[in-house]
């Protein structure tokens, strides 16, 4: 064929590619409205319609050699080609739209959370750690959402839908397939003729625009809501805690599966087209990465107080967690920005938890004394600080790491807390063993605190045996809840436990001291026995006060002590049968030596008014916090 005739067939193939090109002009013809050319079925109009581009942009971007018959009628032809390349475009674009908003597939929130699940197990058992906080997480989003339908979903079976992304480096992301294969190849053929026809940022805009709305919908369903930093930190505590519990499960889903996927969906379609740094992926994601990790900014900030200690480590445990897999999926330039944001979080997290137990310990020594718990019994502080350290020990891994200087003498008494305790710090002896950790340090100077705190609100009883009584419930619980955490006891070590066994028994030596020896001093010999010939050298007189004394002591000691209260019902057993050991021999020497001297006289019942085996039974009321009942037990005898 001849130059011309290659020419003419060149110039039919190009008017045959802009007849083709107007035919599915959205703007005049119906047919364009009318149906899509990538609709998921026959795919040849749109095949055709993808040549015609490619042949119009090929005759534009080719020279035209001088002396060519072209080069008189280049001018209009160009203008028409222009013309077609702007209408495919528009085509392309429409299409691009399209297939982003109908062909993604659909997955229940639930689904996420299996996956989500099956991640976590997975980086658990590869990289050997847990997360703490998913025990506490529980179920699914609020009611209503349950089964709400998200945007994208896994297509095929289990196994086959969650893949290894060539660019993740952790072994817990969980990548889903956001749109079918198909749809995912007509993307990116799109993609491929826009970016080279010059028409990449108005591709990537609808891409973006598409993409994002689905990750916001996404996030919605999670729980996740739009606050700003004043909102979170005005927030009561009840409602925070739940929103933290709901963010820690939300902030797992959108990392390790909706962000991961998304820029594997991005990466399928843009790759290698020439679009830099990332944009279509950050434009997608980042404003909702922002939101999702605006809320444990708000928090890391926010007001320290002890109760949110927990919480605040359950959401440096996940960010930690998650920071590999927020590398692995925000690293280009343009989305790096997500990780630092994540990282400056975390170490403020680290530093709001050293904070508040700092201020922990502080609210211990400055709880004032008021008024004295009746009984004796635990006092709620011991309970609540006991609780608190134990909770602690639950996240001693963490908090090894976190917990990085002693609790030295100048930083143990602020000047607050002098003023709390008085003009000068208290003398407070602090063991330091060797090879304690920071943590152990801080635990032990809890408890020291405590106890400190405990004896000045012993000072409260007016009635010393009810002070010892109070000191010894109260380290005895000490005692017992370090005992019960292999954690906790391992950090306070057997030394300190053994100090601590020591105190509440010698409390509990001091109770009986206080109580019962003046009770046990009635039933002394000492100035009862008398000479003289008309006596049977034993003061009748002296003896029936030393029985009045005694009945009336133990009267008073059964009513005022049996409201007394001892929780622990092992201690409050041993405590019994320490009194008994002293009580019991001693009245059943005494009533045998001189009862005999008081039945031979008028009225011994006003006298020998107890058995011994009724003083047993008295003893059984002892420490149950409730009334007795004397006269209900007394046998006769």
């Amino acid at each position: 064929m001849d130059g011309s005739g290659g020419a003419a067939a060149v110039e039919g193939d190009l008017e045959a590619a802009e007849k083709l090109i107007m035919q599915w002009d959205s703007t005049a013809s119906s047919a364009g409205d009318e149906r899509m050319l990538f609709d998921g079925g026959d795919r040849s109009d749109a095949e055709r319609f993808l040549r015609a581009v490619d042949e119009i942009r090929r005759s534009i971007s080719e020279p035209i050699a001088t002396g060519s018959p072209r080069r008189s009628s280049s001018s209009a032809s160009h203008s028409s080609s222009e013309n077609a390349i702007q209408i495919a475009m528009a085509r392309l674009e429409d299409e691009f739209r399209n297939l982003l908003l109908t062909r993604p597939n659909e997955i229940e929130v639930d689904e996420l959370v299996d996956l989500s699940t099956l991640s976590m197990k997975s980086s658990a058992a590869g990289e050997g750690s847990g997360d703490l906080s998913d025990a506490e997480e529980g179920g699914g989003v609020d009611g209503g959402e349950e089964h709400a339908f998200l945007s994208e979903t896994v297509e095929g079976s289990s196994s086959s839908r969650i893949r290894r992304s060539s660019m993740q480096s952790t072994r817990s992301i969980r990548e889903i397939d956001l749109l079918p294969s198909d749809a995912v190849d007509d993307l990116r053929s799109i993609a491929e003729r826009m970016i080279a026809a010059g028409y990449g940022r108005e591709c990537v805009q609808v891409y973006a625009g598409a993409r994002k709305a689905a990750v916001d919908m996404c996030l919605r369903q999670l729980g996740v809501e739009k606050h700003s930093i004043g909102e979170v930190q005005r927030l009561e505590w009840d409602a925070l805690e739940a929103k933290i519990r709901r963010w820690i499960r939300a902030a797992k889903i959108c990392v390790r599966i909706v962000f991961s996927s998304e820029r594997r969906l991005c990466d399928r379609v843009f790759d290698g087209l020439g679009i830099t740094d990332d944009a279509p992926f950050a434009e997608t994601v980042k404003g909702a990465a922002i939101q999702l990790f605006g809320f444990a900014e708000a928090i890391s900030i926010g007001r320290r107080s002890p109760e949110k200690l927990f919480k605040i480590l359950d959401l440096h445990d996940t960010i930690s967690d998650l920071l590999p897999d927020i590398a692995a999926v925000f690293l280009s330039k343009s989305a790096e920005s997500i990780y630092t944001q994540a990282a400056e979080i975390l170490s403020r997290l680290a530093e709001a938890v050293r904070g508040i137990l700092s201020e922990f310990e502080n609210a211990v020594l400055r709880d004032p004394p008021k008024t004295p718990v009746p009984g004796g019994t635990i006092h709620p502080l011991t309970r609540y600080v006991m609780n608190y350290i134990s909770l602690i020990s639950d996240y001693k891994p963490t908090l090894i790491e976190l917990i990085i200087t002693r609790p030295s003498a100048s930083s143990r008494f602020s000047g607050d807390d002098q003023a709390a305790v008085g003009a000068t710090p208290p003398e407070i002896e602090f063991p330091e063993a060797e090879n304690q950790t920071p943590l152990a340090a801080h635990l032990i100077w809890i408890i020291v605190v405590l106890e400190h705190n405990l004896e000045n609100k012993a000072n409260l009883y007016k009635d010393t045996a009810l002070a010892h009584l109070f000191l010894m419930n109260n380290v005895h619980y000490i005692v017992h809840k370090v005992k019960g955490s292999p954690e906790l006891r391992e950090m306070i070590g057997d030394d300190y436990l053994r100090k601590l066994t020591g105190k509440f028994r010698l409390s509990a030596t001091s109770y009986q001291r206080a109580t019962w020896v003046k009770i046990l001093h009635c039933l002394r010999d000492e100035g009862i026995h008398v000479s003289g010939s008309f006596s049977s050298g034993v003061s009748k007189s002296m003896l029936r006060e030393r029985f009045r004394a005694f009945n009336a002591a133990f009267e008073e000691a059964h009513k005022t002590q049996a409201i007394w209260f001892v929780p622990d019902t092992q201690l409050r057993e041993e405590l019994r049968i320490s009194i008994s050991e002293k009580l019991l021999p001693a009245y059943r020497s005494f009533l045998g030596r001189f009862r005999q001297h008081i039945e031979s006289g008028k009225h011994p019942e006003m006298y020998i008014k107890y058995s011994v085996e009724d003083l047993e039974m008295a003893l059984s009321d002892f420490f149950e916090g409730c009334p007795p009942s004397l006269n209900n037990r007394r046998r006769s005898h």
